[in-house]
């Protein structure tokens, strides 16, 4: 509320102005988000008595759905996935509301891969990812699934939208490579934590924190899925007066480089507090790096500040030493993926 009430002092109102006028700007985009399966659209009344029996249905699951999220402590946050249900086809429409996304790759996905190589000192010439098991978690349509999994790595993609995890997996049927390198499944997080225990070499949450419902359950079931010693990598906004005034009022309000209602800046998390959760919940952070949209290009840099958008990538700390990577087939992946997905249902 004071960075609010701050902005529309006439003094924070020029800054704005002036940023406007500056080549490069901190902008963030919506994330790959935890989203619901569906929302429940109200039919016309003429409709409502032929499918009541349905709608009654989707009423009571919803229904459940919330009360659940009451009851126990989940990562699930049901305004977000309403904010998105709308946007779930667009994922590969690279001049709409993802454009930021598709152009975020150029920096996250080396970033991803180079920190993984540099750890482990595993390299296969053109597949430098080949055996790595890696959960993109909310993966949406698969935006940075595709990449990792071109690179070799044998990628499982979450998200709670089912409609988006449909685009993902109608996109990936375009390149049969895929196929056996990727995986999707709408499901949450901690959903698979049991399941999936100590199971993946990194987990990547690329613009996803910010719209988590609990933080600290997020990161401690990243933990629980995690190998020891493997590796968490997430990319995130800033909680700074800088942030509200870039990423919500000119991105959304002003450029509309993104739809308005998509960031809460309430939520936004600071690097300091998230090492501390990290910390909290057996990580050890390597690295944080701040990054910088221009909406003038369309591209993405590394810079030194990170007042407004950041990368981190945090490690397992390891409960034995002699534990390291160990290469996992496309094979074994698909057997392994098959089984959860019997298990689940």
């Amino acid at each position: 509320m004071e960075a609010r009430r701050r902005l529309v002092s006439g003094t924070t109102f020029r800054c704005v102005a002036r940023a406007l006028h500056v080549p490069i700007m901190f902008v963030s985009v919506r994330p790959l988000s935890c989203l619901p399966s569906g929302t429940l659209v109200q039919p016309a009344i003429a409709k409502q008595q032929q499918h009541a029996p349905y709608l009654t249905y989707k009423k009571n699951f919803w229904q459940g759905r919330a009360n659940m999220c009451t009851a126990s402590r989940t990562t699930l946050d049901l305004s977000e996935m309403k904010k998105f249900q709308s946007l779930a086809n667009r994922w590969w429409n690279e001049q709409g509301e993802f454009a930021a996304l598709h152009s975020m790759n150029d920096l996250r996905v080396p970033f991803i891969r180079d920190n993984l190589l540099n750890r482990n000192g595993h390299l296969k010439p053109g597949s430098p990812l080949s055996g790595y098991k890696i959960l993109d978690v909310g993966c949406g349509g698969g935006l940075l699934s595709e990449p990792l999994g071109r690179l070799g790595g044998l990628v499982t993609g979450i998200d709670p939208l089912e409609d988006s995890i449909r685009t993902a997996e109608l996109h990936k049927s375009f390149d049969p490579v895929l196929n056996n390198q990727i995986h999707y499944r709408s499901c949450l997080l901690e959903d698979i934590t049991e399941e999936a225990a100590e199971t993946f070499d990194a987990v990547v949450a690329s613009e996803v924190v910010e719209h988590v419902n609990d933080l600290d359950t997020f990161i401690n079931s990243c933990y629980k899925v995690l190998k020891p010693g493997a590796s968490l990598f997430i990319t995130t906004i800033n909680k700074t007066n800088l942030s509200f005034s870039l990423a919500i009022v000119v991105a959304e309000s002003l450029l509309k480089i993104v739809p308005s209602g998509t960031h809460d800046w309430d939520k936004f998390v600071n690097p300091v507090d998230l090492e501390r959760i990290l910390e909290t919940n057996g990580f050890y952070v390597e690295s944080i790096n701040g990054m910088c949209y221009n909406p003038l290009t369309g591209t993405w840099s590394w810079i030194e500040s990170t007042a407004v958008n950041y990368a981190v990538h945090a490690v397992k700390q390891k409960a034995q030493p002699e534990s390291e990577f160990t290469e996992t087939t496309t094979e074994e992946h698909r057997d392994q993926t098959r089984t959860s997905t019997r298990t689940s249902v």
